[in-house]
């Protein structure tokens, strides 16, 4: 279902639904306005446009995606915006066939950010950190654009070519010791910032998974087989065995290629990735090894397991609510509970920092009422008079945040006020 909201039928219709909680509809317009007021950039070739994760100078890729997800519920009334939308898109396919295991990147050649890192380094390269999640999200964005704005254009040679591209990186990493020339290292940096063991990372066994180093939070992986990650590389798997039938119907052993490669990770997915737990019974691990070790948590970046059901990845409903119920609990060492607010931060951010992420993810899969009502009153209560919304936030005091300027964080939280006004993207 192609989406035909103006911005101003979006604004009314926050504005009719909050209009008990102006504070709300504040933070909602000042939030929908910052991405495409203050990130993008147009390159002078006209074709491409750069868009920044925020305070920090370098465009993310899966950042930039989920930037742009709340604009294409009005893109189709508005032609610049869906132009730019393509052409963000358009440099996302360039910055993946530079380098598909770098995650962040610089508008040029200009030789900032981590140049000193041990791995395969370029002056358009700002961090290059692998992560499964940065090559899902540009995937993700091509197959949103059809199905919510209508356009197609993004279907070319140059999107065969990355596609192509994520693939034979995908199964390179299935088995990530014999097969992979990647390795990452920073020195003199704190732990989760590198990978052990001369920077191939902990010691895995084939499960038909395929490995990351990173982790979404741009934190290392303990274990090499990052679960959300894996269920978010079969959804978009899904997305361009579709795409192909419909635009490359010709590409018949791509399309083979890829739905072996799927089954693959869903075997090893159903197979590896999930615990059973005493207290909470069978669990998706957030990390597995394939030799019997797991890490039990969640993590406020996305992929998340407490995301799944945003992803579109079909899991067995009984594991999720079990899952659910851990990673909201104390058992997970990343959630908090504090005075102010409840919620999962993260390992990127400092003990007792609840993400705005995780608190928006946390509304958009809910189907409880009062558990979406009293994560709303947690937003109206900790934008520290900004209107913005930011990283982390500590528990009892909201006044501390980590980033004053995080568009990522931002645009998941419009994307939840609107979906309590049953506006949500197609799929």
């Amino acid at each position: 279902m192609v989406n035909k909201y103006t911005k101003e039928q979006i604004s009314n219709l926050v504005k009719s639904k909050y209009a008990k909680h102006p504070k709300i509809v504040s933070m909602f317009e000042n939030c929908f306005k910052n991405t495409l007021e203050s990130t993008i950039t147009f390159n002078s070739d006209g074709t491409t446009a750069f868009m920044i994760t925020g305070d920090i100078p370098a465009m993310w890729l899966r950042d930039s995606t989920n930037q742009l997800r709340p604009y294409l519920f009005t893109a189709t009334t508005d032609e610049n915006l869906k132009l730019t939308i393509l052409k963000v898109l358009k440099k996302q396919f360039e910055c993946i066939l530079l380098d598909p295991y770098a995650n962040a990147f610089n508008n040029e050649a200009n030789g900032k950010g981590h140049q000193t890192d041990f791995t395969e380094m370029k002056p358009s390269i700002w961090e290059r950190k692998y992560e499964i999640d940065s090559l899902c999200y540009p995937l993700q964005l091509s197959y949103l654009l059809w199905k919510n704005v209508g356009v197609t254009n993004q279907f070319d040679s140059q999107f065969l070519e990355v596609l192509k591209k994520v693939i034979e990186v995908w199964e390179i990493e299935q088995n990530h010791k014999k097969n992979s020339k990647y390795t990452f290292e920073r020195l003199n940096g704190i732990e989760s910032d590198t990978l052990a063991f001369d920077g191939k990372g902990t010691e895995v066994a084939e499960t038909g998974m395929t490995w990351s180093g990173f982790r979404p939070s741009d934190d290392a992986c303990r274990f090499g087989y990052l679960v959300p990650s894996n269920m978010f590389a079969v959804v978009v798997l899904n997305y361009s065995v579709e795409i192909l039938y419909d635009f490359f119907s010709e590409q018949k052993e791509l399309i083979a290629r890829i739905l072996h490669l799927k089954a693959k990770i869903e075997v090893g997915i159903d197979k590896y990735g999930k615990v059973n737990t005493e207290k909470f019974g069978d669990l998706y691990a957030y990390e597995v090894d394939g030799l019997g070790r797991y890490n039990l948590m969640d993590d406020a970046n996305v992929p998340s397991l407490l995301s799944i059901p945003y992803l579109g990845f079909s899991a067995d409903k009984k594991v999720y609510e079990n899952t659910r119920n851990f990673v909201l609990s104390k058992n997970n060492p990343y959630y908090f509970e504090g005075e102010i607010a409840k919620g999962i931060g993260s390992q990127h951010t400092p003990k007792n920092y609840i993400w705005h992420i995780a608190l928006a993810i946390q509304g958009l899969t809910s189907n409880k009422n009062d558990e979406i009502e009293r994560i709303i009153s947690y937003f109206e209560n900790t934008d520290a008079g900004t209107n913005l919304v930011h990283e982390g936030f500590n528990k009892d005091n909201p006044s501390l945040y980590t980033r004053e300027w995080f568009s990522w964080s931002n645009a998941v939280f419009v994307e939840f006020i609107l979906s309590t006004i049953g506006i949500e993207l197609t799929y």
